[in-house]
């Protein structure tokens, strides 16, 4: 178990994370699974929740939260189904592909003499 620090939030690896998730944020806290750490998806997953929990506030977080679950579920959706369905979970992952989609690669050039060589 370690922590790892970031500018807005902090990264638990090996902490307690629920039967069938890599990754929990409470707060300013993700916890993730031991080797789970490496996901830069799941990392920018969790980081949208945690401006989540910012942007709500614990209560208004959770209420949305839970709220959207339940209400999935007595739709008759099983677990699996209403949790894809929680509008906090479809930003989430919005927010972590789109990011990784437009991401700069590492090699890119740093400069614009660098661009205009080629």
């Amino acid at each position: 178990m370690h922590l790892q620090r970031h500018h807005d939030y902090t990264v638990w690896v090996g902490g307690p994370v629920p039967k069938g998730a890599d990754g929990i944020t409470l707060g300013s806290l993700i916890i993730v699974r031991a080797g789970a750490e490496t996901s830069t998806y799941l990392l920018r997953h969790e980081a949208v929740h945690v401006r989540q929990w910012r942007r709500h506030g614990v209560f208004g977080f959770l209420v949305r939260y839970v709220g959207a679950y339940l209400t999935w579920r007595l739709r008759g959706f099983g677990h699996d189904g209403a949790y894809l369905r929680i509008p906090l979970e479809v930003e989430a992952d919005w927010v972590a592909r789109r990011s990784l989609a437009t991401a700069v690669p590492a090699d890119a050039p740093t400069n614009v003499a660098e661009v205009s060589s080629r």
